[in-house]
């Protein structure tokens, strides 16, 4: 199949929608696919990424605004130019809402079949950074995804909640996780040493710092006698949070294997944010054989199994995040019976096998174009 990714978001920039992108084209080109992948081009003095499997057409961007490290497409004649040279036969649409949707209307005017994957709470983004525009979120999200042959949701939740506001056509396609990348071995007994000097529980966060994440919730976790909170990850909230988190270790930026050490030398894995559609955070810790504290709702929903793999608390309670950090801090035993479990329930969950479920999503689209014309 020839295919044409359309996504808001492509390496370098560190994100769910881009890391996601990354993988797909990585397993259509090692499964005999031709994909050409359509993202805004990144911010001046960033180079694109030089390990991009397939080629890379960049549209004119701008920041958004009061988020630089967000690019925003600009309009451009490259996109539709792109998927008339590709002759695509399917178009993929990475999380639509600028770049995206002028893919779909794209694919919509050449005839080409488009599947939409639904990877941003738009409508959670709206209440936390204008408190109020939900509907009109459900309203655009609507509107784009309704257009598409297909809606691929990542979580139960999010289908659930795409169903619920009228978008048809919706099925579910997970993600996967690199378990060669992310595992228990790759813990450094001297980077802890660094971490933790006095032998402190490690208790990790890794993601965007951004107001959505709410990660000034693990506040009372940092006023824990022998815990240590590490902050891995960079964005607009970084110097509100080193004031609210008092003793807390900032890391910035960690990516690839430096990542994957950082993930594995942690003790537990702490995740804020309840705005989740699948937060693939949780699935490398998982990997990396930690126990998982994350709020009960969306994304993780699916993941963490509560008692089992971790503990689920209620979202947007910072009581309730410190209280199940202090009680796993408090018990090794359990930390690891959590951690060996959350390792064994990921490891069928590579990215040839979700890359694999893709491509049938893409060939029952296509079959179902065919049977509507010949009918």
């Amino acid at each position: 199949m020839r295919v044409v990714i359309v996504t808001e978001s492509f390496p370098p920039d560190v994100n769910g929608v881009a890391h996601c992108a990354l993988q797909t084209a990585r397993h259509l080109v090692d499964r005999g696919h031709a994909p050409v992948v359509v993202a805004p081009a990144p911010a001046p003095g960033h180079k694109p990424d030089a390990s991009a499997p397939c080629p890379v057409v960049h549209v004119p961007s701008l920041p958004l605004p009061g988020y630089p490290q967000v690019r925003v497409a600009l309009p451009s004649r490259r996109l539709a130019a792109t998927l008339v040279e590709h002759r695509a036969d399917v178009v993929h649409l990475a999380s639509p809402f600028v770049l995206g949707v002028r893919g779909m209307a794209a694919a919509a005017r050449l005839g080409i079949p488009a599947v939409a994957v639904y990877q941003t709470d738009l409508a959670g983004y709206a209440r936390t950074y204008m408190g109020a525009g939900e509907a009109a979120a459900w309203r655009r999200i609507r509107s784009v995804h309704g257009a598409a042959d297909l809606t691929l949701a990542p979580s139960t939740a999010a289908l659930r909640d795409l169903e619920t506001h009228g978008v048809p056509r919706v099925e579910l396609w997970p993600r996967g996780v690199d378990t060669a990348r992310f595992r228990p071995d790759r813990r450094d007994e001297a980077l802890r040493r660094e971490l933790a000097p006095n032998g402190e529980v490690i208790v990790g966060y890794v993601g965007r710092l951004a107001p959505e994440k709410q990660v000034e919730l693990l506040a009372g976790a940092c006023g824990l006698d022998g815990v240590r909170v590490v902050i891995v990850g960079d964005g607009p909230s970084r110097p509100g949070l080193e004031q609210a988190l008092p003793g807390a270790v900032f890391l910035g930026r960690r990516t690839g294997d430096d990542l994957a050490r950082v993930f594995a030398s942690l003790d537990v894995f702490a995740h804020t944010g309840p705005f989740e559609t699948f937060c693939q955070t949780v699935q490398e810790a998982m990997a990396s054989g930690l126990p998982v504290v994350a709020p009960a709702a969306g994304g993780p929903l699916d993941l963490v199994a509560q008692g089992h793999t971790g503990l689920l608390v209620p979202p947007r309670d910072a009581t309730a995040v410190r209280d199940a950090v202090r009680a796993l801090a408090a018990d090794p035993a359990l930390r690891a019976a959590f951690g060996a479990a959350g390792r064994a329930t990921v490891e069928g969950r590579t990215w040839a096998a979700v890359g694999d479920r893709l491509i049938g999503h893409y060939a029952n689209v296509l079959a179902g174009r065919r049977t509507a014309v010949a009918a």
